[in-house]
């Protein structure tokens, strides 16, 4: 018997989940979680054979929760399950020790096999998305730019950025310009959209 623990902060996709997996003869839910910072604590407390863990949820995003619990339960393999499948994301996924990515749009039937084959210790990458990720090359932009541009994306002046990142307006100024460049955009605004769209924040 396969244990798994389902962590999504959207309680009808993780109920739908639990359901779908507990209809499976081999696979167990052993434990839910609606937000990262649970799913850490029910890793540790069950020691589930695979975790199925939405990317963005509240206290600790799902990559968060893989270095979480690498040490502490280095048996569990992890899949990040996500809305969001964009290279960026696939890259810091595996990056941080994930053993599969896939989205939401994912059927069910695959869905389950891809847990059965990440407990057996091997890897899933969504196909399409790995093409788009090779497409996409690596991200021009070094951390501390990819940072600044990410809090400007929803529109934030330049004073708030500089207060959220605990930087000088200044410094922001040169990150966003620095920023803009790299991605041949004609503003900060057009560069969130072109790095966002690429996964690289």
């Amino acid at each position: 018997m396969i244990a798994v623990l389902v962590a999504d902060d959207e309680t009808l996709l993780r109920d739908a989940l639990e359901a779908i997996l507990s209809l499976q003869d081999d696979l167990e839910v052993v434990a839910v979680a609606a937000d990262g910072t649970e799913a850490i604590a029910q890793i540790d407390r069950h020691h589930p054979d695979v975790a199925l863990l939405d990317l963005q949820m509240p206290g600790a995003d799902g990559i968060a929760v893989v270095e979480a619990v690498r040490e502490s339960a280095p048996d569990t393999r992890c899949i990040i399950l996500t809305s969001h499948a964009r290279p960026g994301y696939l890259k810091r996924a595996l990056s941080s020790g994930a053993r599969g990515f896939i989205p939401k749009t994912t059927s069910a039937k695959v869905l389950t096999d891809v847990i059965r084959r990440i407990s057996r210790g091997q890897r899933y990458v969504d196909p399409e998305l790995s093409a788009e990720t090779i497409a996409a090359g690596d991200s021009p932009l070094t951390p501390r730019e990819a940072d600044v541009l990410e809090l400007a994306a929803d529109g934030a002046p330049v004073d708030e950025i500089a207060e959220r990142a605990h930087l000088s307006p200044g410094t922001v100024r040169n990150y966003l310009s620095s920023a803009t460049t790299k991605l041949d955009a004609p503003n900060r605004h057009a560069a969130a959209e072109v790095a966002r769209a690429k996964g690289w924040i």
